[in-house]
């Protein structure tokens, strides 16, 4: 083992920050898999300063690339982790390796594209560079290097029958990695919108842990994307930039290693919580279980949340007062109303205030139709909205917030995912005939 791996023996036996390795599942050529003696369901990553090109053609030692990559992947899990989506990923334990759910994996490169370039155009002669797809453009490559990744089609993924970890791939997983794969792509691409750069394109596989889960897995770094500063081809800071040398200088491998840390250093920013508020404001005390409703699923998403007891009928003045607090606070803020009966408040909030406001009355069988009609039938020239349910009021306010944070943006997009994945496995389940 290098030094540089961070690999030492120890009574014959390898060590890595205190894990045992056991023998190597894989090596590529820019990485090794370990497994952990006495963790079977876990598996250590370690990366390689090598940078490579066509298939391993062109190949470079490239000094500091393994911790780069290390932390960008780490950056990049961290934040799929943190919206909810299902990976491998676990924790970095040193400058260049990591911990992982230990997966067999699914021998499929899932490629998504934004914008028509690269080898996209050689395939589909006649179309310009530059045209978007909307939705994203999802491709099939086969992992062999020996055929040069031939692309596939999903009909030919599932004829190949592969079965891994006993689940087999069916139509039924193929639908889950692509929808997932769409989503992957948004939330990265919604993430570098932010330090205004473009994702163009990216490239993901999957695996399949010892519980059957398909999880997003592998690594995700420098090599597996197109970035665009400010949508700008000619300021790419990708892989592309050494596929596109002829002749590589040592000039060349240290503007290659500058590009790709200024990425991890733009990845710093990826996983900052939202500064959006919702604001819930109760007409009464007895409002609580309510409003408490709301807060939960503010929790769920992520987003920040206070509670507050007003009346706009019984203390205008500080309604008022209260309204101006928050609009004067400098964050991104929406107003929750909770009130029944004769619903002031939403109005009252509405009409003298920018924020969006959201009606939430605490309706019950009794007092259902006078009170929604009272939270509906607003004066002119008011814009609050109203919603029955505390969930649906939380949502609303996080999908307005979410416009400017992509953590929030990217939560809800997989909160999306994971109702397609319920419905399609309760689907599945009852095709087999096996309890939902």
């Amino acid at each position: 083992m290098t030094s540089q791996e961070g690999i030492t023996a120890t009574s014959g036996a390898k060590n890595l920050q205190g894990y045992k390795l056991g023998k190597v599942i894989i090596e590529g050529k820019t990485k090794k898999v370990y497994e952990i003696e006495c963790q079977p369901d876990e598996a250590i990553i370690v990366s390689k300063d090598r940078i490579t090109a066509g298939d391993g053609v062109k190949s470079h030692e490239l000094k500091g690339k393994a911790a780069i990559s290390t932390a960008t992947n780490a950056k990049v899990f961290d934040l799929l982790n943190k919206v909810g989506l299902k990976t491998s990923f676990i924790k970095v334990i040193s400058d260049t390796a990591f911990l992982a759910r230990k997966c067999q994996m699914i021998p499929i490169e899932w490629v998504a594209r934004r914008l028509a370039t690269g080898s996209f155009l050689k395939r589909n002669p006649g179309v310009e560079e530059g045209y978007r797809f909307t939705p994203p453009l999802i491709e099939t490559f086969f992992k062999d290097d020996a055929n040069h990744d031939p692309q596939w089609s999903e009909h030919q993924i599932i004829a190949a029958n592969f079965k891994l970890n006993g689940v087999t791939i069916t139509r039924h997983e193929v639908d889950i990695m692509r929808r997932t794969t769409v989503t992957v792509f948004e939330v990265l691409e919604r993430a570098w919108e932010s330090r205004n750069c473009a994702l163009i394109d990216m490239k993901i596989e999957f695996g399949i842990d010892s519980n059957g889960e398909i999880l997003v897995s592998d690594i995700i770094d420098s090599d597996s994307w197109r970035l665009w500063p400010s949508g700008d081809k000619r300021l790419m800071k990708d892989k592309q930039v050494y596929r596109n040398l002829e002749k590589v200088t040592d000039a060349d491998l240290e503007t290659i290693k500058s590009n790709f840390m200024w990425i991890a250093s733009q990845l710093e920013y990826f996983s900052q919580s939202s500064t959006g508020l919702a604001v819930v404001l109760m007409g009464s005390p007895s409002d609580q279980e309510h409003a408490r409703k709301i807060e939960k699923t503010c929790q769920i998403i992520g987003l920040p949340c206070e509670l507050r007891v007003t009346s706009a009928h019984k203390g205008t003045e500080e309604t008022l007062k209260i309204a101006a607090e928050y609009e004067g606070s400098g964050r991104d803020v929406v107003l929750i109303a909770v009130a029944g009966r004769s619903n002031g408040l939403g109005p009252v909030l509405s009409g003298n205030t920018t924020l969006p406001v959201i009606n939430s009355p605490p309706v019950n069988s009794s007092n259902m139709s006078q009170d929604i009609w009272s939270s509906l039938c607003t004066p002119s020239g008011l814009s609050c909205t109203t919603v029955l349910y505390p969930e649906t009021a939380a949502l609303a306010a996080g999908q307005i917030l979410a416009m400017k944070s992509h953590v929030l943006w990217g939560t809800l997009r997989v909160k999306n995912l994971s109702n397609y994945l319920a419905l399609k496995k309760a689907d599945q389940r009852m095709r087999t005939n096996k309890e939902i």
